[in-house]
């Protein structure tokens, strides 16, 4: 089985970070196959065999589902949510903006890093919300109690993307 993980300074790809992904490429498109799944995989550097892909699979619960865009694999929720998570096409990326205009206190910037304030308690939620979205500009995000620390890509800029959460915050952008 040979594992790669493409990318300056990462770290090498361990099985729980395979896994991770895994679940993330099911939560964001809509996955029919393992032979789909390891496609995904594979353009993001990631080559594993059928037999790793089908214990992957089930160990992280993931199961086959009829859905809109026909059978399609889900994966349980996280935390106590143990209902099936599976991409609508909407995803996280249109509930971004509603946990933001929910939670943003306030968003300022400096270079490439933007600091968000939220009430006690719920950064950790929101820096989860925004690293499962597929939101441009996002290189990561550290959180505490009520401090995210977003680091935007130095294209991008830590200005616009701040800019960015406040519009979806004041809820002037629309979803998507």
């Amino acid at each position: 089985m040979a594992e790669t993980n493409s990318g300056s300074n990462s770290a090498p790809l361990t099985k729980t970070a395979r896994q991770q992904k895994i679940i993330d490429l099911i939560t964001r498109q809509s996955v029919r196959s393992q032979i789909e799944l390891a496609e995904a995989l594979a353009t993001q550097g990631i080559t594993v065999t059928q037999a790793t892909l089908s214990r992957d699979l089930a160990e992280v619960g993931a199961v086959k589902i009829r859905s809109t865009a026909g059978s399609v694999y889900a994966v349980p929720g996280e935390g106590g949510d143990r209902s099936l998570q599976q991409s609508t096409g909407e995803s996280l990326d249109a509930k971004l903006p509603r946990i933001l205009e929910e939670l943003l206190v306030s968003a300022v910037s400096q270079d490439n890093t933007v600091v968000l304030r939220t009430p006690p308690g719920a950064a950790q939620y929101l820096a989860s919300a925004i690293d499962r979205s597929s939101m441009v500009g996002i290189f990561g995000t550290l959180a505490g109690d009520d401090t995210v620390l977003v680091i935007a890509d130095a294209a991008v800029g830590g200005a616009a993307v701040a800019e960015t959460f406040l519009e979806y915050a004041a809820g002037g952008l629309a979803e998507g």
